[in-house]
Parts: C-alpha cells; structure tokens; sequence
C-alpha cells in the first residue's frame, strides 16, 4: 500500500510519489528555505510537471510496482470522474 507523506524528510529526490492529480511521479526537488513542505516532480503518466505541497495534497510515496498499476489502471483506491482519467478502461479495451 502506498505511505502516507506527511511531513519534510519523508520524501527526497529520486522517490517515486502520488501527486494531487493521483499521477505517479518522480520526485526532483524536495524543499527549500522558503518552502519546507514543497515538492517538485514530473508526471509518469504524461511527462508534465507537478508541484505540491506535503502539508495540503494528501501525498503518498509509491513503490515501483505501484507506479505501473498507476500508470495503467489509476490508483485502486480512488475514483476519478471519466474525464480525469488517463488510463484506458476496461470496458473499452478490444484486445484478445
């Protein structure tokens, strides 16, 4: 299951994260002396950018094998409106 991130420290450049959009992500930057709690990553799912915040978007760092579920199938766990969705449904998947 993915970890709960809840304070600065638990999340460090290189980690694999759920950003607010529920994209898996790549941690690039954590922190600064302005920001303690931000986070700066880029999106697994469609290469864009992300910056949030530990405090207020609910983050949680992700295993490897999570990030491929992610990527494919969303996160188990939430459920996005259609139109937020990145991944294919099944319903409308036609291969073999």
């Amino acid at each position: 299951m993915p970890q709960r991130v809840s304070k600065p420290g638990e999340l460090k450049a290189g980690d694999l994260f759920e950003d607010c959009r529920y994209h898996p992500c790549l941690c690039i930057e954590v922190g600064g002396d302005d920001d303690p709690s931000g986070v700066w990553g880029i999106s697994l799912v469609d290469g864009s950018p992300c910056g949030c915040c530990i405090r207020n978007c609910g983050l949680r760092k992700l295993t490897v094998d999570e990030v491929v579920r992610w990527k494919s199938h969303g996160p188990p766990d939430v459920e996005l409106q259609p139109e937020h969705r990145w991944w294919a449904s099944e319903a409308s998947d036609t291969s073999p």
